[in-house]
């Protein structure tokens, strides 16, 4: 007697066996990210989550992909690189998928990227900006602006203010070593000094002894850059020392106050990259805004939501989920340029974003354009 395929499910499932079937006849279509969801980045983490929330709804709402129902298998990483890189075998060994985005931290990005470029599984950067991403390989792309352009374009913000005797302070990791060389770099070009440094241990309890030391040194201005809960510690110690009486300038302001109570935010100067960008880029925001009951608390949303609709865009593309059919198809989406909420997006010949967008901020209750 043969079974049909629901009766022999059932009479596995009875007999507690495991069932297993072709992966041609999956109902889903399925991507990967590794995002912070947990530890000093969380909140970052969670905004990009809803904003992959969003962007699923997206696709399924257009139809999906190949005619399926499309979804993001999300990892925590915990803002951990070891954690992040068992996150990406597991999507990439288990869970078959094609294309990951994320993680955060360029610390944590870079050898989870390298695996999955090992791998020859595509990666879409969509937050750190490390200039050895570029470095990544074939199979990775970039959509965010790095840390040569990125220190460009806040030197020479910070030298229009006014500043020219600064201190700076930084995580000790890839990513604020490679902050506070080139801001220093940039900015002593201009004829600007930065007269004091200090990179900080992740996960300190306080940090006023590298305040007190940067305070000596009697700057126009204070230039900082710090992960959200990091840096909530910072700049609950600066006022508590006074040392607000001084500017703050905050590099990549969305995520260094991303966990710092407006109370204290309030008038810090910075930068970040560019958020959302025109019409598209205004009714992503409204959407967010509706979705969550709340507007993004970051600048990160964008470029996750852009990634996943590139993705889903590039799988129909290519009529296949085959990793290197996806990369083909991203690689044509992107060199005849891609509308995203985040502005245009056009790679160059090594999959980097070309003209990546920044934005001058302030904090006035909330992260604004100045």
């Amino acid at each position: 007697m043969s079974l049909t395929r629901r009766q022999f499910s059932a009479a596995a499932i009875a007999l507690g066996l495991a069932v297993a079937f072709p992966a041609h006849a999956q109902e889903t279509i399925n991507m990967g990210a590794v995002l912070s969801l947990t530890g000093a980045n969380a909140t970052v983490g969670e905004d990009v989550r809803r904003a992959v929330a969003l962007a699923v709804d997206k696709v399924n709402a257009d139809g999906g992909v190949l005619g399926k129902k499309f979804n993001v298998i999300i990892e925590d990483s915990g803002g951990n690189a070891t954690t992040a890189l068992n996150a990406a075998r597991k999507l990439v060994s288990v869970d078959k998928v094609p294309v990951v985005i994320g993680e955060y931290s360029s610390g944590i990005t870079l050898p989870m990227a390298q695996y999955l470029v090992k791998e020859g599984v595509a990666h879409i950067n969509i937050a750190s900006t490390s200039v050895k991403i570029r470095e990544l390989g074939a199979s990775s792309f970039n959509l965010i602006g790095l840390e040569d352009k990125g220190n460009q374009f806040s030197s020479k913000d910070a030298w229009d203010l006014g500043y020219r005797n600064v201190v700076m302070i930084a995580p000790n990791n890839a990513y604020g070593q490679g902050v506070v060389h080139g801001f220093k770099e940039e900015f002593e070009k201009l004829g600007g000094k930065v007269v004091a440094e200090a990179l900080y241990t992740a996960g300190q309890s306080t940090y006023r002894r590298e305040l007190q030391q940067l305070s000596r040194a009697n700057p126009d201005a204070y230039i900082y850059t710090a992960y959200g809960q990091e840096s909530a510690v910072i700049n609950r110690e600066a006022m508590e020392l006074g040392l607000r009486a001084k500017p703050f300038y905050a590099i990549l302001i969305s995520m260094s106050l991303s966990d710092t109570p407006a109370e204290i935010a309030k008038g810090q100067l910075g930068m970040e990259v560019g958020n959302v960008y025109g019409e598209v880029g205004q009714a992503y925001a409204e959407a967010f805004a509706a979705r969550h009951k709340e507007g993004m608390k970051t600048s990160y949303t964008g470029y996750a939501y852009d990634a996943v609709l590139m993705t889903a865009a590039a799988m129909n593309k290519a009529q296949s989920t085959d990793t290197a059919a996806v990369q083909a198809a991203l690689k044509e989406i992107g060199s005849g340029g891609y509308v995203g909420v985040t502005g245009p997006i056009v790679f160059d010949a090594d999959r980097q974003r070309l003209d990546p967008p920044y934005a001058k901020l302030k904090f006035d209750g909330k992260v604004v354009p100045r």
